[in-house]
């Protein structure tokens, strides 16, 4: 009979292996064990998340990322704690507050999709203060087993496009990647329901928005092709290792070097050549 312990051993030995997109020597590095407390703390923290709510406004996950949010969430070594597949808003903000905060903003048009003209000067009348139009890209929040897991995850995001994505570490022990790229937008069109801009400047925005939308769905789509086939070489190694197949640890090593040089050499994680944001890759400690 094998014991709740053995058991914990094994899934840490199996979500220990590391799995780097970007820089492949990084898999020769000593791996970071992790203690059974924390591996039965990350099953307790994933369990709490499964039976919460969606407090989200609209109360789902958005359908451009519904798949790859069930993919991640059937992994034993991650789960989604937030996530938004972009959106274009207009927002009505207190023009007498020197900081915007959420609660003293309204919502005069949302949507996760493409925006027209007649959405903007449909909601534009509605604004008593400062209507904003924003794009905001995809972003979701990753609690991760172990540090090499998050390093996977991590490395997934910044091939795909997302490369304001980082890890960060909490003092209990929470390790959260996050999905995260700046190709945002952020014009103010009103000041106290006074509207600022022309029509032909409102058109300009509109087809703007949708263009950073239209990449921000390319990106998505590269970002799930690149998580599914770095799980399943993840998974592939992890087999090989506990199936006694591989005869010393240099060994090892170089098998996981040129399973993750196939990937880049295959093409399924190649980034936008027009792509222009630079690689922000950080580790942080929260509290």
């Amino acid at each position: 009979m094998e014991t709740e312990s053995s058991t914990i051993n094994q899934q840490t030995q199996t979500q220990s292996d590391p799995c780097n997109l970007v820089n492949p020597k990084t898999l020769s590095k000593p791996e970071i064990q992790q203690s059974p407390s924390s591996v039965g703390s990350f099953s307790h923290w994933k369990l709490q998340s499964s039976l919460k709510t969606d407090l989200s406004k609209k109360g789902s996950v958005d359908k451009d990322i519904e798949e790859i949010v069930q993919h991640i969430n059937l992994q034993d070594c991650y789960f989604t704690t937030s996530s938004c597949s972009g959106r274009i808003i207009i927002i009505n903000e207190n023009p007498d507050l020197s900081i915007v905060q959420k609660e003293n903003c309204s919502w005069l048009f949302v949507t996760h999709d493409f925006c027209s003209v007649d959405d903007v000067v449909t909601a534009l009348p509605k604004a008593s203060g400062d209507a904003v139009l924003k794009f905001e890209p995809f972003v979701m929040h990753v609690q991760c087993c172990t540090l090499e897991d998050a390093q996977c995850l991590h490395n997934v995001a910044i091939n795909s496009g997302f490369r304001n994505s980082g890890i960060t570490v909490g003092k209990k022990g929470k390790i959260i990647m996050a999905v995260r790229s700046t190709h945002c937008l952020e014009v103010p069109l009103s000041h106290k329901g006074k509207c600022l801009v022309s029509n032909e400047y409102i058109e300009y925005l509109v087809q703007t928005a949708n263009r950073k939308m239209e990449e921000n769905k390319t990106r998505i789509n590269r970002f799930f092709i690149c998580l599914q086939t770095a799980l399943q070489k993840k998974d592939a190694i992890s087999d090989k290792v506990h199936q006694g197949r591989t005869n010393s640890s240099v060994y090892t090593r170089r098998r996981k070097r040129q399973d993750v040089a196939e990937i880049i050499d295959n093409g399924l994680c190649e980034e936008s050549p027009d792509d222009p944001e630079s690689c922000i890759s950080f580790l942080q400690l929260t509290d």
